[in-house]
Order: C-alpha cells, then sequence, then structure tokens
C-alpha cells in the first residue's frame, strides 16, 4: 500500500491530539509514516505506532529550536524525497500551514489548506474544505504533484489503530536559508488550565452582548464547568474585553468543536467563517432577529446573563 506523510506536532516528545487525527485520516488513503523533528522526537514512537504509524522518521538537531520553519521544511522535504508518498498531511496551525506552504513549492506540487475530511479517490486523495466565508462546502483534490494537505484540529475522531512504528533516523541536510531567521528570545504562555482553543472539543464564546471584561467571567463559569475553551467575537476583543489569542473569526483563530456555545454573538459573517464548521451549534441572544440564529442547532431567544448562569448550575448540578 503506498505510504502517506504525516508531519508530527509534538512538545518534547508528547504528540498533540491534531497529529493523532491526521493518523486516523491518512488511514483511509494509504500507511501513515510519521515525521518527527526536535527534542523528544524519538519519544513520540509509542503514541504514534498506537495510532496507525507503521514508521517514525526522526530527527533531531538544534536548528529546530533555533530557527523559525525553515529547518522542518528542510526535513520535511528530505522525508519526502525518502518516502515518495501518495500524499502530506501537516496539522493546519499557524506554523503548519507555512511549512505545507513552502513544501508545496519546493516539490512543485499542489496545496489544500484547512480540510474538514479526507478520502480516497480514482485521482488521488479528495479533501473536503469550507469556502466563502463556510457558506460553501467543497471537494477538491490536487491535480499536479503529491498533494499537501493541511487538516483543520477536531476533523476526525482518534482511533487507535496499532503498527509497528518501527523508528529510523531520518538523514536531514540543512539549505542555507535555514539559519536565516533566528528565535531570539520565548515567553511560555500562560496557562489558563482550559484546552487548546483550536484544539477543543467543546468551545463557548462570548461576544459584544457580554457589555465589558468584567462580565466575561460568565462565560469562563460556563466554560470551565463543561472543560470548555474560551473564546470571543472579533467586537468583544476589539473592545478589549478579551485577549486577542481567544478570537474566533476569518481574522482570529477557526476552530471545529463538537459542540460551540455563542452568547452574545450576533454572528457576523467574519465570525462565523471561524466556527460554522463546528458539529453542534448553541447561539444565546436576546435578539431574535440575530443572523447567528440561521445557522445553530439549537436557539435560546434571552438575555446571556439570565440564561447562561442558570446552564452552567445545571450543567454543576448534573455532574454533582
Amino acid at each position: 500500500m503506498a505510504e502517506v506523510l504525516v508531519y508530527v506536532d509534538h512538545v518534547d516528545g508528547a504528540v498533540r491530539k491534531p497529529t493523532l487525527e491526521l493518523l486516523t485520516l491518512a488511514r483511509r488513503i494509504g500507511e501513515p509514516v510519521a515525521v518527527a523533528l526536535g527534542s523528544g522526537a524519538e519519544n513520540t514512537a509509542a503514541a504514534l505506532a498506537e495510532h496507525g504509524a507503521v514508521k517514525v522518521l526522526t530527527h533531531d538537531a538544534a536548528e529546530y529550536a533555533d530557527y523559525l520553519v525553515v529547518p522542518k521544511v528542510d526535513a520535511l522535504q528530505a522525508a519526502y524525497e525518502a518516502v515518495s508518498p501518495v500524499a502530506v498531511l501537516v496539522p493546519s496551525s499557524a506554523e503548519g500551514k507555512e511549512i505545507a506552504a513552502r513544501l508545496a513549492v519546493r516539490i512543485g506540487s499542489g496545496i489544500i489548506t484547512d480540510a474538514t475530511d479526507l478520502e480516497a479517490g480514482d485521482e488521488g486523495p479528495v479533501a473536503t474544505q469550507s469556502a466563502f466565508a463556510a457558506s460553501f462546502t467543497t471537494k477538491s483534490r490536487v491535480s499536479k504533484g503529491t498533494p499537501v494537505i493541511t487538516v483543520k484540529p477536531n476533523s476526525a475522531a482518534v482511533e487507535a489503530a496499532p503498527a509497528a512504528g518501527a523508528v529510523e533516523a531520518l538523514a536531514v541536510t540543512f539549505s542555507d536559508k535555514a539559519t536565516g531567521t533566528k528565535v531570539t528570545a520565548r515567553t511560555p504562555r500562560e496557562s489558563t488550565g482550559r484546552p487548546e482553543l483550536t484544539e477543543a472539543a467543546i468551545v463557548v464564546s462570548g461576544g459584544r452582548g457580554v457589555n465589558g471584561a468584567e462580565n466575561f467571567s460568565v462565560i469562563e463559569n460556563l466554560a470551565d464547568s463543561l472543560g470548555a475553551a474560551v473564546g470571543a467575537s472579533r467586537a468583544a476583543v476589539d473592545a478589549g474585553w478579551y485577549p486577542h489569542t481567544n478570537q474566533v473569526g476569518q481574522t482570529g483563530k477557526s476552530v471545529s468543536p463538537q459542540l460551540y456555545i455563542a452568547s452574545g454573538i450576533s454572528g457576523a459573517i467574519q465570525h462565523r467563517a471561524g466556527m460554522q464548521t463546528s458539529k453542534t451549534i448553541v447561539a444565546i441572544n436576546k435578539d431574535a432577529e440575530a443572523p447567528i440564529f440561521d445557522l445553530v442547532d439549537y436557539g435560546v431567544v434571552g438575555d446571556l446573563f439570565d440564561v447562561v448562569p442558570q446552564l452552567t448550575e445545571e450543567i454543576k448540578s448534573r455532574k454533582g
């Protein structure tokens, strides 16, 4: 069976969930070959093998931590040349999309970004995407070269499928451009104890209707009762009520959770573009004519300051 390269997103050997989702999708079109780079790369093998990787190509070098993006592109290109895969899959993060785009240019192939599903086709892998601010769903395939595809988090359920997971050292020669942009400092992001926004199974977002930074605790309390991430609309972020890193929308982060709860969000098209692929959408808004209600699976017309605290208490009581 043909092999599929899967770029591994990990932190010191701890594999992140989007990579495990990629392995599930990769098995639909071939045999997954994982590429793990940097510190702790060899420690990823057990988790990758458990989820279907037949091989794990690893390489560690200081360049991956000291310089931006290009060393990883060099390594992924080396893996591509060693394996000759039918496709290359990369998590659809900001860094992942840059790596994928640079690789596609180097190998002369087409690229598909932000895919939400993947299936085998007669002429190569077929990817599902949301287009035009999620107003349309498209199916497309790359017509030139080996498809390079980035996949949004939460696009597939993680499925265990034990495989050999044989670890092999990857030979990498860094290009002259690999050391072009040096990382001079890193500051760890302060942990909130909540899931990463783009990877969360549940997201609770607040918008203009929250009416102030001091009121976002209502949104946070609901999120915490559900073990969810907290999001915010552009209006809330622009007003300074919540950090930009939590913005959901066309100019923020794109999310695709199992459950998305929008509170006090009218449903402007730029916000819809960032969350419309969510599996189940619930909206709470006192304006019965708000555009968000055209999109939802369940809608509550009411004041979020009445509805959300009651919902939070009900969830806590059922858990308790």
